[in-house]
């Protein structure tokens, strides 16, 4: 499995029992979702490794407990602490309305309320505070904050996003 063909999940962030089990900070808004795994792929070095899981159970509010087949000791927990951890995109929850996975937009074109088209999402940028479309549009790059106040109809079907952008912000790229 590649990574390509996965989503990240979250990563290993602690040890929580002597006898290997450790807690996993999940990116995801359902952790409850993942609560009843049976198995996930951990990033070790530059590959994905299957582990097997015999429990687990979510820890507070985002946190996943995990027991691993594999891991019964705290030098085997040590091994992996850290780690990401990623399922394969097959397992997705599906999303409607206006909810959407960064990946799944790629590609799709921009339509504002007041300039029309205004390019194709190249990709998002999630490393700011506040996530990011990276629009192109004839050789310029356009950024959009990625808000429920901006996005106003997501339509799957023709690959549009429909926005309504603050005054001034396209017209800063576009000048």
């Amino acid at each position: 499995m590649q990574k390509e063909e996965c989503f990240y999940l979250g990563k290993i962030v602690s040890k929580y029992s002597f006898k290997g089990e450790v807690l996993v900070k999940l990116d995801t808004d359902d952790p409850e979702t993942y609560e009843n795994m049976e198995s996930v792929f951990v990033s070790l070095g530059n590959n994905l490794v299957p582990f097997f899981i015999d429990k687990c159970r979510l820890h507070k509010s985002n946190l996943l407990r995990i027991d691993f087949e594999e891991v019964k000791t705290e030098s085997d927990a040590d091994r992996i602490m850290g780690s990401k951890l990623y399922l394969p995109l097959a397992m997705l929850p599906k999303l409607t309305g206006n909810k959407f996975y960064f990946h799944e937009i790629i590609g799709f074109n921009v339509h504002d309320s007041i300039h029309g088209n205004i390019g194709t999402i190249t990709g998002v940028n999630d490393t700011t505070s506040q996530a990011l479309f990276e629009i192109e549009k004839e050789d310029k790059q356009i950024l959009i904050p990625v808000r429920d106040e901006i996005i106003t109809k997501l339509d799957r079907e023709t690959k549009t996003i429909y926005v309504t952008t603050p005054e001034g912000l396209v017209d800063l790229y576009l000048e």
